[in-house]
């Protein structure tokens, strides 16, 4: 019998990464970039100029090449699509020391 074992949510965490939670976020992020690009028939060669990023990192971003880009650079992507970034700062309603980033998109 095979046992499966269910995953926390974040598969950077299952595979226990240090920087898990920024992966997390930069994932969402990408795949969000990815959506819009996809949106709005653009190729990848267009989107690189809008973005202003070269094709090739565009292309590794949105295969989940993302370590050597920053989230500002991502938000900025965004931006650059059309899209307004809010990022808003709450108390942490853990009761653990350190918070939580999290992407929700409207």
């Amino acid at each position: 019998m095979t046992e499966v074992e269910e995953g926390s949510g974040n598969v950077y965490a299952d595979l226990d990464y240090d920087d898990a939670e920024e992966m997390q976020v930069k994932a969402c992020l990408a795949t969000k970039i990815g959506e819009i690009i996809k949106h709005r028939h653009l190729t990848q060669s267009q989107a690189a100029i809008v973005l202003a990023m070269p094709q090739p990192k565009l292309s590794g971003m949105l295969r989940g090449q993302f370590r050597g880009i920053s989230e500002a650079k991502m938000l900025d992507c965004l931006n650059r699509l059309g899209r307004d970034v809010q990022i808003l700062v709450s108390k942490s309603s853990r009761q653990q020391s350190t918070g939580r980033t999290r992407v929700v998109f409207g």
